[in-house]
């Protein structure tokens, strides 16, 4: 893995504890403006590190869904 994407990934690995602690889950894009105006390299690193950590969240959550529902029966 290069300098940029482990830089990008731990940076997106404290961004997401943050949103966890505030709530806030648009943060991410106050911290990509901040990066993007030293390096354009490491905010679409970052950017792209983000949208994988969100995909991921987005398909947890929907298979949490879908195993709750099928639980109580509810259609799938």
């Amino acid at each position: 893995m290069s300098l940029t994407q482990e830089l990008a990934d731990k940076l997106a690995e404290d961004t997401f504890k943050a949103m966890n602690a505030t709530g806030d889950d648009r943060f991410y894009m106050e911290v990509a403006k901040v990066i993007g105006a030293s390096s354009t390299t490491l905010e679409e690193a970052y950017l792209t590190s983000i949208r994988v950590r969100l995909a991921e969240r987005r398909a947890r959550q929907f298979i949490l869904e879908r195993l709750e529902g099928s639980a109580t029966g509810g259609d799938q």
